[in-house]
């Protein structure tokens, strides 16, 4: 079930943060890890972690004024693509914060990096996402959006592994297999 309860906090800790002066700037939240996000060897589920990464990239839409926008222009938000890396266990109780950024833009997506971070420094895990919006025609062009945002920016330089995850999505068979 989704966790609506701490989508409601972190969306009221997102408003009484200053807002993002641009999409690129990085929002930083805190979590715990609570025994109902546990999986059998008693460490954050995978499917969980996509959940909180959930949160972060809502609460940093909040503070960048995406969700107001979003709400003006009845548009949408959707997840077109996700690669994940996990590297270090969250168990029960632990504290991490999630870090959330949009890195880059292309002619139809927005690519954001989320990382989690333990409490002694470490990188838990790691997840790109190809981001769009949608209104009733389709994708949104990111210049449309950041227009809307009442930004005029131009997409920072995309870095290589970004552009090879990218490459690589381009040969991915759609659709697969059925086997």
């Amino acid at each position: 079930m989704f966790p609506f309860i701490r989508l409601a906090k972190e969306l009221w800790l997102a408003g009484r943060k200053a807002p993002l002066a641009q999409l690129t700037d990085t929002h930083v939240s805190q979590h715990i890890c609570w025994p109902h996000d546990l999986d059998v060897f008693l460490e954050l589920n995978n499917g969980r972690a996509l959940t909180l990464y959930d949160l972060g990239r809502i609460a940093m839409a909040k503070r960048a004024g995406l969700i107001e926008v979003l709400r003006r222009e009845k548009w949408g938000l959707t997840m077109a693509g996700s690669h994940v890396r996990f590297r270090r266990r969250i168990r029960g109780f632990e504290r991490f914060e999630v870090r959330s950024r949009a890195v880059c833009w292309d002619d139809k997506f927005i690519y954001i990096e989320q990382s989690m971070w333990k409490r002694d420094g470490e990188c838990a895990s790691h997840v790109l996402y190809r981001a769009a919006v949608t209104d009733r025609n389709g994708i949104v062009k990111p210049p449309r959006i950041l227009a809307a945002l009442g930004q005029d920016l131009v997409s920072p330089p995309t870095p290589d592994w970004i552009a090879n995850w990218i490459a690589a999505e381009a040969t991915r068979p759609w659709p697969p297999m059925q086997g």
